[in-house]
């Protein structure tokens, strides 16, 4: 026990290390980088991808991948903008049914949480591997949000939904209050519960955990639902702090969620991995793409320094994996 709490000790501490020389190397080279202003604005950068990053974590440590984040965010974002502003009404039918603020989040949770199932249900029940039946989601989930919208914007959704991606509490963004919620509950979900250890066990010895008699379909099909719910909640920050429901908001998000999860020291193969490397994964990911572009770096060489950074990621946790 003792030398696996060493093991996780270590796999946290040195993405720790990488982030403290990052914040320091950016600190000396642009003037703005440790401003209270742009400090803010990382935050709450990272708050949408620590949100993602959190569900995606779980996923990985069975063994998986969920390439749909990005698509379910934007679609849950969108029915939650969409009910905000306009309801639903059956104009034959002479019926409108008008949302609380609330109820457009619940309605956002269950969109995002459904997408999520049924990515589970055709990894467990149809045998369909994570990355097809994923990238299959991040197809159709685009497309949802197409036909929703229309492929124009929903715009003008209100100040009490802005609030939630805009607002203030006690000198902190909102979307950092909802992340380290997020961060508080599912930190205590992976260490402390009964789920929390199937998970883990599933990803060390899936065959193993079967045999002693632990549902692990049940547990994948519980832990892709909590993405999608995840994805939903990041769609919600995005949504409010725009004031708007883009149809293409989202993209690339898998990317950086990936990322942050692997960089924090959580294994592709599964099993290994903790919520708080994923946090200082998504911090090292916010501050490389907000340093990059304070230093005028091209869009384009950002993309080549972040696929670089990942590969670095993933072969060092093959090196790991290897001793």
């Amino acid at each position: 026990m003792n030398t696996i709490k060493a093991k996780l000790n270590l796999s946290i501490l040195q993405p720790l290390v990488a982030l403290m020389l990052m914040i320091i190397a950016m600190t000396f080279l642009s003037d703005n980088f440790a401003t209270s202003d742009n400090l803010f604005n990382v935050m709450r950068q990272v708050s949408v991808n620590l949100c993602i990053s959190v569900g995606m974590t779980l996923v990985i440590l069975t063994g998986g991948i969920d390439l749909s984040v990005g698509s379910v965010l934007a679609f849950s974002g969108a029915v939650a903008a969409g009910l905000m502003k306009s309801g639903i009404e059956w104009a034959g039918a002479d019926v409108f049914i008008g949302f609380t603020f609330f109820g457009c989040i619940l309605a956002a949770l269950l969109i995002g949480g459904a997408l999520g199932w049924f990515n589970g249900q055709m990894v467990t029940r149809f045998k369909v591997p994570p990355f097809v039946a994923t990238l299959a989601m991040l197809t159709m989930a685009r497309g949802f949000t197409m036909l929703y919208t229309n492929g124009f914007p929903i715009t003008g959704i209100g100040e009490q939904f802005a609030y939630l991606g805009t607002g203030w509490f006690l000198g902190v963004p909102m979307p950092v209050w909802v992340t380290i919620g997020v961060i508080v509950i599912f930190g205590f979900f992976i260490r402390k519960s009964r789920m929390g250890r199937y998970i883990y066990a599933i990803g060390g010895n899936e065959k193993a955990t079967l045999l002693s008699g632990i549902n692990v379909r049940k547990v994948k099909v519980t832990v892709y639902t909590l993405a999608g719910v995840l994805s939903a909640v990041a769609g919600l920050l995005v949504t409010a702090r725009l004031d708007s429901a883009q149809p293409n908001a989202g993209m690339g998000y898998e990317l950086d969620s990936i990322a942050a999860v692997v960089i924090g020291g959580t294994s592709l193969s599964g099993g290994k991995g903790s919520i708080m490397g994923t946090v200082i994964g998504a911090l090292i990911i916010g501050v490389l793409n907000n340093g990059l572009v304070l230093l005028n770096v091209s869009p384009f060489w950002q993309q080549v320094i972040k696929g670089l950074v990942i590969l670095l990621a993933v072969i060092l946790d093959r090196m790991s994996s290897k001793k």
